[in-house]
């Protein structure tokens, strides 16, 4: 593919980071941190996916509709009162030493038969994501006293399932989620979901074939937001589950692994009962390289999606993708309403929030128009968010481009 066409499917081809000695760089304007380098066929179906469109597949209509010693952290009922700047060591119990093999600049596979995985190598240091915390204080001190803001690092897979033979390769998430939380003033509160995440890793926390989370790895993260917000939160046993069946995501397409073609894997989502809501659309146009030239009235839309079995693009369920902001108004009976700061792994995390505040408010950081500070006066936001994945946290350019929806 031509580096012009690319940059089209891709947005803003700025670089977040130069990954070991391959010449992998992070695509900082996309929707979901997509690893980019020549040998990379990006066909329609992803793309379409990453720009927040439908891929082919999407149906038109919408509807809102082993081994389980997995780390060495603190115990599920100790996490409520341990300090969230001080995450434990997770400890690898599943994939350690699985079998493992480089796929082209950036991406690791794991495992064999239906267990085998893909993931994004991270490496970034501990000071990569001090720019993250930046804008957290920045934020607190704009928005003043009557605000509450909460600041979450996302790991990506590779925190919880690298291989001991790929350690050299992928750096260690954890102490750049420490010096993150390190640098937060007193008045910002961290939010581990590092810890959460690994506690459940055995489980289906993050897609195999695709590089994002799923749904339920996001339920554990925003569990823990809940805790330390003081909100009602619901067992998982109170949502409908739903299923995208024997879907093959981003990771199949970036490396054309025939072991990840062959070990499709299900997307499961959770729909909220015992709660309305009526979600509210500005949808945005992008050029070539990623800048907003347009954006939708405000129109009423259906939060979740509706995908085929075997869709690619079956992460789009969650409000369709990201080139747009979301109001979620819920009939739960609360004065609290939230603003969730996100990039795309952010998009899994509202829904299970809709009996938790009367209110949820998705800003995509990248693509938002408003002025913050006015936004979150007019809309009555006392709580604000923040949930990006390690690599827009490590962006450096994360703090300036935070700052300037504060004064555009």
């Amino acid at each position: 593919m031509k580096r012009r066409h690319l940059h089209i499917l891709l947005g803003t081809g700025s670089a977040l980071l130069l990954l070991a000695a391959a010449a992998f760089a992070i695509a900082y304007w996309t929707g979901g941190q997509i690893p980019v380098g020549e040998g990379f066929a990006v066909f329609a179906d992803s793309a379409r996916a990453r720009l927040g469109l439908q891929p082919r597949g999407a149906m038109p209509d919408t509807a809102a509709l082993a081994d389980t010693a997995s780390t060495e952290a603190e115990p599920t009922d100790t996490l409520t009162t341990h300090d969230d700047r001080d995450v434990p060591e997770y400890l690898n119990r599943l994939t350690a030493q699985a079998p493992a093999r480089k796929a082209g600049r950036g991406i690791i596979i794991v495992g064999t038969g239906q267990d085998v995985r893909a993931m994004m190598v991270y490496g970034g240091g501990p000071n990569s994501g001090i720019p993250y915390a930046t804008a957290a204080n920045k934020y607190k001190t704009a928005l003043g006293s009557g605000v509450s803001v909460y600041c979450m690092v996302i790991p990506t897979a590779a925190a919880f399932y690298c291989p001991e033979s790929m350690q050299g390769y992928s750096h260690a998430q954890l102490p750049t989620i420490r010096n993150v939380y390190a640098h937060l003033d007193p008045d910002v509160q961290a939010v581990d979901v590092y810890t959460p995440l690994g506690q459940h890793a055995a489980e289906h926390i993050y897609l195999r074939t695709d590089h994002h989370w799923t749904p339920l790895g996001a339920y554990y993260a925003a569990e823990r937001f809940a805790k330390l917000a003081g909100v009602p939160y619901p067992p998982l046993e109170e949502y409908k589950a739903d299923t995208i069946r024997r879907i093959v995501g981003s990771m199949y397409t970036f490396t054309k692994a025939a072991e990840l073609r062959a070990a499709p894997e299900d997307f499961i989502y959770y729909l909220p009962r015992n709660v309305e809501y009526q979600a509210t659309f500005i949808d945005y146009m992008v050029d070539k390289d990623g800048k907003v030239t347009g954006e939708t009235a405000p129109h009423a839309g259906r939060f979740f999606a509706r995908y085929k079995d075997g869709s690619g693009g079956a992460y789009c369920t969650l409000m369709g993708g990201d080139m747009k902001t979301v109001k979620i108004r819920t009939s739960t009976p609360s004065n609290r309403r939230l603003m969730i700061i996100k990039d795309s792994f952010g998009n899994a995390i509202p829904a299970h929030l809709f009996h938790s505040f009367e209110e949820v408010h998705v800003v995509d950081f990248r693509y938002f128009t408003k002025n913050m500070v006015r936004y979150v006066r007019e809309n009555g936001i006392t709580d604000v968010l923040f949930a990006c994945n390690i690599f827009n946290v490590c962006s450096p350019s994360f703090d300036k481009k935070c700052e300037q929806l504060l004064t555009q």
